[in-house]
């Protein structure tokens, strides 16, 4: 027999047995299915993550109080990072343009019989050009509002909607805690960024918020959480990095350790990238098993195709059939059914891909890398598995075949 008649008997036999061979090919199906779909989601969701990041601009430095071991072994945030030190870069680095300082607290902000646990603000009137918002109704606070520590606050466009409706905040009072504050602006919706959701929260100036909610819990100034500083340019990002660290060294009178954290946006980017990376692989690696899985079903019903077709085995060697015949008709049936189990868990993979990037804010992200790998592999354990069934075939001695039968 030729390579095409082995082709055309080994698909014969398997239509002569449809529920058995989808059976044998559903294992295929869900674990070629199931690396594609892993890898895809994984691939959206870096995409996903890594776009926030790059959201942020790519010129955007972030400088924390405490170093990585201090953030790691305590609870508490460290008081290392003052609003003087923010002013101090602001002034004194000639390759920042920019810097947000931020001091942060949960309240209970209250507009009549309307109230909302939202995260408080206290940062100064560089956070519209630092941050990239823009004012939607009314104004931003001033440096006025600043050194006067006034009650003055803005809303983020989802927190405006949830407490005024479609009512223009502006003008009006509410409580933050048990203190009244002014609405004199909203920011324009933006979506949140990296885990920070500005459109529901609301910003007061950061000498109120040290003032009347936090307290001066510093003996150097106010302590911030955190700072952002905005470099001239992408360009200037490393040389911003390195001005702001010397600074700060020589503010804190450091000598040893930093008392501070500094990191960018590159920073960010390649520990999401190493993350996601090993999430993907290690989802990747879990969904494989079910190729493997598949493969061992494909050798078990391949040995009982065998089992069930030994005269037929036994009479085609009687009549001049080789070894050679038999192995590759066997292992031809193997190869059938597991390339065609992944070319169908090729397009279920896929389509799941395409629905979660429907319904879901990550991206659809097709790798033809992963499909491609997914289905040589399907059709390389169907080779694989299929080898030991067809040796048995093939080793078959006819009369004993023929009696046994």
């Amino acid at each position: 027999m030729n390579f095409l008649e082995s082709v055309q008997m080994a698909g014969k036999t398997l239509l002569s047995n449809k529920l058995r061979s989808a059976l044998t090919m559903l294992g295929i199906v869900i674990g070629n299915a199931s690396v594609i779909a892993m890898i895809g989601i994984g691939e959206g969701g870096q995409k996903y993550v890594n776009k926030q990041l790059e959201s942020l601009g790519p010129n955007v430095l972030f400088v924390l109080p405490g170093n990585r071991e201090t953030q790691r072994i305590s609870f508490e945030v460290p008081k290392t990072l003052v609003l003087q030190d923010a002013e101090a870069i602001a002034s004194q680095v000639p390759t920042v343009v920019g810097v947000a300082p931020e001091l942060n607290r949960r309240q209970v902000v209250t507009y009549r019989n309307r109230n909302t646990d939202v995260n408080i603000i206290g940062t100064t009137p560089s956070f519209l050009s630092v941050r990239d918002f823009e004012t939607a109704k009314g104004r931003f606070f001033s440096e006025v509002d600043i050194k006067r520590s006034n009650q003055v606050v803005v809303l983020g466009g989802d927190l405006a909607e949830k407490l005024f409706g479609n009512s223009n905040p502006v003008g009006q009072q509410l409580r933050v805690g048990n203190t009244s504050f002014q609405v004199i602006g909203t920011l324009t919706a933006k979506g949140s960024s990296v885990g920070a959701d500005y459109d529901d929260a609301a910003l007061i100036p950061i000498t109120t918020s040290a003032n009347r909610l936090v307290g001066k819990n510093s003996p150097y100034g106010i302590a911030l959480d955190y700072l952002v500083a905005a470099a001239r340019d992408s360009d200037s990002v490393d040389a911003a990095e390195f001005q702001i660290t010397n600074l700060l060294r020589l503010r804190h009178k450091i000598n040893g350790e930093d008392d501070f954290t500094l990191r960018t946006q590159k920073d960010a980017l390649q520990t999401v990238g190493q993350i996601t990376g090993a999430l993907t692989i290690m989802l990747a690696a879990i969904a494989a098993i079910s190729l493997f899985v598949g493969g061992i079903g494909i050798m078990n019903i391949m040995l009982v195709s065998v089992t069930e077709r030994t005269q037929e085995i036994g009479l085609r060697k009687a009549i001049g059939a080789t070894e050679q015949d038999i192995l590759l008709q066997f292992i031809i049936e193997a190869v059938i059914v597991s390339a065609a189990g992944g070319l169908v868990g090729t397009a279920v993979g896929v389509s799941g891909i395409l629905l979660v990037g429907a319904l879901t804010p990550l991206e659809a992200s097709l790798s033809p890398v992963a499909i491609t790998m997914a289905v040589g592999v399907s059709g390389g354990i169907g080779l694989f598995f299929g080898v030991v069934p067809a040796r048995r075939a093939a080793k078959l001695d006819p009369i004993v075949a023929l009696r046994s039968a």
